[in-house]
């Protein structure tokens, strides 16, 4: 593996994951090939990075997030009519509480090309609260005991919009989400294809493992449905472990830029009436392996 010689600080924020950058400006890496190689060695190895006090164009914002590869757009939260890839996560007065982001999940495992990841910037932030949670599933993977790392080799399991976002949708509007977006099949563990490493790929898009009914997990079918169920909920827990996190506290004009590949992140949702504003750049990925 080639050394880049680094120009940008990063800071640790954990001892599993993330780290806060300092001596950068997103606008020059967005430009700037050895500076985005900089930027880009740092994401894989501290999974999510930290930067503040970032007051760029939302085009510039785009163009960092391109630097990656593709924008993908939203079904249902859609894109910014004059930056399209750029999503627009606006909690204000006008919006009621709602419960898609505060929970563990990893961005889009209901395709069939997950999210690689997303740079966030911080439009509006209350003045308390707030917060983001990131967690490192290669670490929640490496610490799993060996019986049950024996035991989830080789299982598959479904992910799906209708189950999470189409839940509170009319029931005609909900079956169209599911024809246009079927739900997707991927490995329980996922091999990352740029370190290596494993990851436990089930989050809170996971509905059920489709391949566990055999006759070496089964002994009578009605092991079936509270076996597989008890197994994968214990799997959705780990990213719960507090000592595979990192916790943000935002401020305006901040950004987090993480892989979604190898973590899950959680937005803690304990400031409505007040306002959070967010835009996210998602970045397209690859079919999990």
């Amino acid at each position: 593996m080639t050394t880049i010689a680094r120009s940008i600080t990063a800071t640790p924020l954990t001892c599993s994951i993330g780290a806060e950058l300092g001596n950068v400006d997103l606008a020059q890496v967005a430009a700037d090939d050895s500076l985005f190689a900089e930027l880009r060695a740092l994401l894989l190895e501290y999974k999510v990075l930290f930067v503040r006090d970032q007051n760029i164009t939302r085009a510039e914002h785009v163009a960092l997030a391109q630097r990656f590869g593709p924008l993908e757009d939203h079904p249902v939260l859609g894109s910014d009519p004059d930056n399209p890839g750029l999503v627009r996560i606006y909690k204000d007065l006008d919006s009621q509480p709602e419960h898609y982001e505060n929970s563990f999940h990893c961005d889009a495992t209901w395709r069939d090309n997950p999210s690689m990841g997303s740079v966030l910037r911080c439009v509006q932030t209350p003045p308390v609260g707030g917060d983001t949670i990131w967690v490192n599933m290669a670490e929640a993977y490496r610490r799993l005991p060996e019986r049950v790392k024996a035991r989830i080799e080789g299982l598959r399991a479904r992910h799906s919009i209708e189950a999470s976002f189409g839940a509170a949708m009319p029931e005609e509007q909900r079956h169209d989400l599911a024809r246009r977006y079927p739900d997707a099949e991927h490995p329980v563990v996922r091999t990352h294809p740029e370190t290596g490493e494993r990851v436990l790929f089930v989050n809170s898009f996971t509905t059920h493992l489709v391949n566990y009914h055999t006759p070496e997990n089964v002994r009578f079918g009605a092991d079936y449905a509270p076996g597989a169920a008890d197994l994968l909920h214990y799997l959705i827990r780990q990213a719960a472990v507090p000592e595979f996190q990192v916790r943000w506290r935002w401020t305006e004009n901040s950004f987090a830029i993480w892989d979604n590949r190898c973590t899950q992140h959680y937005a803690v949702q304990d400031y409505w009436p007040a306002v959070r504003k967010m835009e996210r750049a998602g970045i397209v990925g690859d079919k999990p392996f």
